[in-house]
């Protein structure tokens, strides 16, 4: 039996590290085609660019190792299907249990891997990626002077040259702009530019300063110049990293969210206290600090129905009483409004925390699934095996999607916005084994072969 086992795996093996590869290569592409207008004109240097690749290739794993499982899980069962050792399997006395528990162990495997990676791994890599992000998109860009085109990027000048011959620039015009005191214009025979710091260095030769002062044009000066420097700062000229401790949802693991909601409730359960009081030290009612919303207006409404047909009451104090029901209910109606902020924050760590673990649960739902259809399919190539790991892995992602969508927003548990694709899922697969077990099955993707015979005709 271990041959056997050592032989499933094998046969997973080499398809799922293919798979893998494949589809990393395709979504960082695609990543960086949709990313590079964030790189062009920063000069940055190629170590950044690698970090920034590397950062974000994390969450690019987390997405294609189910994916990759899948698709080598059909392409294996698809070649032994394919090439009847199936068959010879179960003629040797072994169930499709038996066949498909190797399958699983493999899935299984992965999964607990990835259930660290998207833990302990994936979050830091979020978090060090979201910052070089914000990094990156406050640098400025390099100041290419290019002859004969005005520069805006200098925050407090502009500046033209008409000529260039290496690094001096000839004929040279320099204007003030966002001055509201005098208004600036520097004629220069020729200069150079140099880059300290955090800011850059005209020396300037053979010129001319033009002001004029404002808003009244009253004074105007011209001076003579041979040498002339001028210092103009640029905060983010070079690329700056910085260290944050604030972390989103998916820059956190397990431990951190869980303290997160932890502090939601305490946080909740100040609040609620708070509405219980308020409503007591106006209303005289006791209620429940479970109380909801409407239930906390319904007695509003009932106190102020009370003061309104209060024979006791002088119209004054029954006006004074009026306006206090209605500052009670605007702030009750405020506290319900931050419960809401609150509970929707929990939700939110809380798909977190399921989507970390349901994720990688669904390499062994992937197994499930993909067992019988590629038995049922009878083919083990590349293609066949990536187009329908594809239909199921868009079926799942976008059932994924809309159950944290819908948790998001309350209208379902994160419990089972999370795991309802992988029971969906699991289901199927685990009805088409009882099909194949059975051999009643209800569908038949026998139809693939038709490319195949078409692919051999073509290549005689």
């Amino acid at each position: 039996m271990k041959i056997f086992h050592r032989y499933i795996f094998k046969e997973h093996l080499v398809p799922f590290s293919l798979a893998l590869i494949g589809l990393l290569f395709l979504l960082l592409t695609n990543f960086l085609l949709r990313a590079i207008d964030r790189f062009l004109g920063k000069g940055l240097g190629v170590g950044i660019l690698i970090e920034y690749v590397a950062l974000n290739l994390a969450w690019i794993v987390a997405l294609a190792v189910p994916m990759a499982v899948l698709v080598a899980t059909l392409m294996s069962f698809g070649r032994m299907s394919h090439d009847n050792e199936i068959t010879a399997m179960r003629t040797s006395g072994l169930s499709y249990a038996s066949i498909i528990r190797p399958a699983l162990i493999f899935g299984t495997l992965i999964c607990l891997a990835l259930v660290y990676f998207n833990n302990q791994v994936l979050p830091n890599a979020n978090h060090k990626a979201r910052l070089l992000s914000a990094d990156i998109n406050r640098k400025r860009p390099d100041l290419a002077i290019e002859v004969g085109l005005f520069v805006d990027d200098l925050p407090s000048y502009g500046m033209i040259a008409r000529d260039r011959e290496g690094t001096i620039f000839k004929d040279i015009l320099i204007y003030s702009k966002d001055n509201s005191t005098n208004q600036m214009t520097i004629f220069a025979d020729q200069g150079t530019m140099e880059v300290i710091d955090d800011a850059i260095l005209l020396h300037l030769e053979d010129g001319e300063i033009h002001e004029l002062a404002l808003p009244d044009y009253t004074e105007y000066r011209r001076l003579k110049f041979e040498r002339h420097r001028i210092v103009v700062p640029v905060d983010n000229l070079y690329l700056k990293r910085r260290e944050s401790e604030l972390r989103g949802d998916r820059e956190m693991n397990v431990q951190m969210m869980f303290e997160k909601i932890k502090g939601y409730q305490n946080k909740i359960a100040v609040v609620r206290d708070r509405i219980a009081k308020r409503i007591s030290s106006q209303t005289h009612y006791t209620l429940s600090t479970e109380l909801t919303h409407e239930e906390a207006q319904a007695a509003v409404d009932r106190w102020q129905a009370e003061i309104a047909d209060s024979t006791e009451l002088s119209k004054q104090d029954s006006i004074r009483l009026m306006h206090r029901a209605s500052n009670l209910g605007r702030g009750l109606t405020g506290d319900f409004n931050l419960l809401r902020s609150y509970l929707k924050g929990i939700n939110r760590y809380q798909v977190e925390i399921h989507k970390k673990f349901s994720i990688p649960f669904a390499c062994i739902v992937f197994v499930l699934i993909g067992a019988p259809v590629g038995i049922i399919a009878r083919r083990g190539g590349f293609v066949v095996g990536t187009s329908l790991s594809l239909g199921f892995f868009v079926i799942y992602w976008a059932l994924l999607i809309a159950g944290e969508e819908l948790a998001d927003r309350g209208l379902l548990s994160p419990l089972l916005g999370m795991w309802a694709p992988n029971i969906l899922l699991a289901f199927t697969g685990i009805f088409l084994m009882w099909q194949i077990q059975t051999e009643n099955r209800v569908w038949r993707l026998d139809i693939l072969d038709i490319f195949r015979k078409r692919a051999e005709e073509n290549n005689r």
